[in-house]
C-alpha cells in the first residue's frame, strides 16, 4: 500500500497536559500521558481529538457511528474494532524517526468484556446501561517526544481535514486554558470495611486450599458524589501520582482518569511485550530506610511467588498468537519505584504469529493475568462471586491500536471515573496460600493512596481526615 502518512514536526511543549485542557472538554478527547519529567516516567505523549468514528459497547450492542451514519452490531466488539481500523498501513515516513502512533484507535476496553471473550458463567449480571467499550477511530494526532524534545502532527488523509486543521492551530495558537474546579461534594463510601474485607478474604483462602486456583486478586471500591470538571482532578492525579501509563479520556457519559504504571500489551514490528506488576511495598521519605523497603521486596519468597504465577499464566496466554519458541523472559523479579511505592516487575515477550494481529492478541490476553489471578477463569469466577458487581474500565485496559498494526495498552489500575455525578475508584491485591489478611487490608489502602489524596484535594480536606490506615471512611453493603 502507498504510503498516505503525513508528518509535520511542530514546536515542542514540554506539558502536553496544559496544551490538552483547551480542549478537554471535546467529546472523545483524549490524551496518553507518559508523565515524562517524573521518575520512572515515559517518553511519548499522544493526544487526539475528533474521531473519523467511534465504537461504543453496551451490554451485548456495540454502536458504530461514522460522521452521521449509525449502526448496531452484536458481533464480537474486538471484530468490530478490527473492522474499524481497516487493512494494516505501512509507513515508512513514520519509521524514520521513530513515532509510536501514526493515527488508528485510542480508548478502553472494560475488565468485564472478558466475559464475552471466555465462558465464565457469571453469576453477577451487568447492569442495564453499563458501558464495556469505547474506542475512536483517529486519523490524526499530536504526538510529543519528551526524550528528543520534539513535536509532531501525524496522521492519514488531506491536509485539508478539519481535524487536521483543529489539531494544528491547538498546538500553534496554544495558550493555558483554565482549569474549572472539580469537587468531592458528599461522603466517601465504600463497598467494606475491614471485617467484610476479612470474610472475602477467607473465602478466597477456602478456595485455594480446596485447589481451585492458586491466586485470586480481590479489590475493594469507593464512590463519592461529585461535581465540576474532572479535566481539572486528573491534573491534580498526576501531580500526586505521576505514572508512565497515565491517561485522561473524555467518552460518551464518563471520563476516564487513569494513573497506571502498568504496560499490559506492547506491539511493534511483531515483537510483543508484557509487564506484569506482582508485589508491592512502600516508599519512605528517608532513602536508607525506602532502599531498604525496595530490597525487603526483592528478596520476599511470597510476593516472587506471586509474581511468577502471573508470569507463567502470561506465557501461557502469549502461546496463543505468538510463536511457541519465541516466548521469553528477559527480565523476572526487578524493582521499579513509583511516587508512593515499589513494584516487583517481570517482562515476558514474544513473536507474533503471521496470521494474528492486535486484535487477535488482546482476545488471547485479555484481562490481563496480573489483575485476575491464576488460572484466569477460576478466578475470574471468584472474584464476580465475592466483589459482586462488574468492575467496568477498573482492571481493563487504556490504549491505541495504530493504522500500521502497533499496539500500546495498560492495565487500568490506579484509575477512576466520574460518571452521573458521581466519582468511582477501587483497589486490589493478589491473594495467595500464604497472604496475611491484614497485610492484605493495608496494602489495598498503600494503592488506593493516591486517589484518597485526591479525594482530600478536591473535597478541602488534609490527607489525614481520611485515616492513618488509608480506609477509614464510610461502608454501605448496597454499593456492592
Amino acid at each position: 500500500m502507498k504510503d498516505a502518512t503525513r508528518i509535520e514536526q511542530l514546536s515542542y511543549r514540554a506539558d502536553a497536559a496544559a496544551l490538552f485542557g483547551a480542549a478537554a472538554a471535546e467529546p472523545w478527547a483524549v490524551l496518553l500521558d507518559s508523565n515524562a519529567h517524573h521518575a520512572g516516567g515515559g517518553r511519548w505523549d499522544i493526544l487526539a481529538l475528533a474521531p473519523r468514528a467511534t465504537l461504543h459497547t453496551v451490554g451485548a450492542v456495540t454502536e458504530i457511528r461514522t460522521g452521521n451514519r449509525r449502526r448496531r452490531s452484536r458481533a464480537d466488539p474486538l471484530h468490530l474494532l478490527r473492522e474499524a481500523i481497516g487493512p494494516r498501513v505501512y509507513s515508512a515516513a513514520a519509521a524514520e524517526p521513530g513515532l509510536p502512533f501514526i493515527g488508528g484507535a485510542i480508548g478502553w476496553l472494560g475488565y468485564d468484556l472478558g466475559r464475552r471473550l471466555e465462558r465464565l458463567g457469571l453469576q453477577a449480571p451487568l447492569p442495564a446501561g453499563a458501558p464495556q467499550m469505547a474506542v475512536g477511530i483517529y486519523d490524526w494526532a499530536l504526538l510529543v517526544d519528551h526524550h528528543a524534545r520534539a513535536a509532531y502532527l501525524v496522521g492519514q488523509g488531506s491536509p485539508a481535514d478539519p481535524r487536521r486543521q483543529r489539531l494544528l492551530r491547538l498546538a500553534q495558537e496554544w495558550e493555558p486554558a483554565p482549569c474549572l474546579p472539580f469537587r468531592v461534594t458528599g461522603p466517601l463510601l465504600s463497598d467494606m470495611d475491614q471485617t467484610d474485607y476479612a470474610r472475602r478474604f477467607a473465602a478466597v483462602q477456602d478456595y485455594i486450599r480446596a485447589g481451585d486456583c492458586y491466586q485470586v486478586n480481590l479489590a475493594r471500591r469507593w464512590q463519592a458524589p461529585c461535581a465540576g470538571d474532572p479535566w481539572s482532578a486528573y491534573r491534580v492525579l498526576r501531580q500526586l501520582n505521576p505514572a508512565p501509563f497515565a491517561a485522561y479520556l473524555n467518552t460518551p457519559g464518563m471520563q476516564v482518569l487513569s494513573a497506571s504504571p502498568e504496560r499490559f500489551l506492547s506491539l511493534r514490528d511483531g515483537l510483543v511485550e508484557t509487564r506484569p506488576i506482582k508485589g508491592t511495598a512502600a516508599r519512605d521519605p528517608n532513602p536508607a530506610r525506602d532502599r531498604a523497603l525496595a530490597a525487603g521486596l526483592a528478596a520476599s519468597a511470597k510476593d516472587r511467588a506471586e509474581n511468577l504465577m502471573i508470569v507463567d499464566l502470561l506465557r501461557n496466554d502469549l502461546g496463543r498468537c505468538c510463536e511457541t519458541a519465541s516466548i521469553r523472559v528477559p527480565e523476572l523479579f526487578k524493582v521499579e519505584s513509583y511516587a508512593g511505592v515499589h513494584h516487583l516487575v517481570s517482562t515476558v515477550t514474544g513473536r507474533l504469529r503471521a496470521d494474528a494481529d492486535a486484535a487477535a492478541l488482546l482476545c488471547g490476553c485479555f484481562p490481563g493475568g496480573s489483575i485476575t489471578g491464576a488460572p484466569k477463569i477460576r478466578s475470574m469466577q471468584i472474584i464476580d462471586e465475592l466483589e459482586r458487581a462488574p468492575r467496568g474500565v477498573y482492571c481493563g485496559s487504556i490504549g491505541y491500536i495504530g493504522f500500521d498494526g502497533a499496539m500500546d495498552t495498560n492495565i487500568a489500575i490506579r484509575t477512576a471515573t466520574v460518571c452521573n455525578g458521581r466519582l468511582d475508584f477501587r483497589a486490589g491485591g493478589g491473594l495467595v496460600v500464604d497472604s496475611d489478611c491484614d497485610a492484605e487490608w493495608a496494602e489495598i489502602g498503600l494503592k488506593a493512596r493516591a486517589m484518597l489524596e485526591l479525594v482530600g484535594a478536591v473535597s478541602g480536606d488534609a490527607w489525614p481526615a481520611l485515616g492513618r490506615d488509608r480506609g477509614a471512611v464510610a461502608w454501605r453493603s448496597d454499593l456492592v
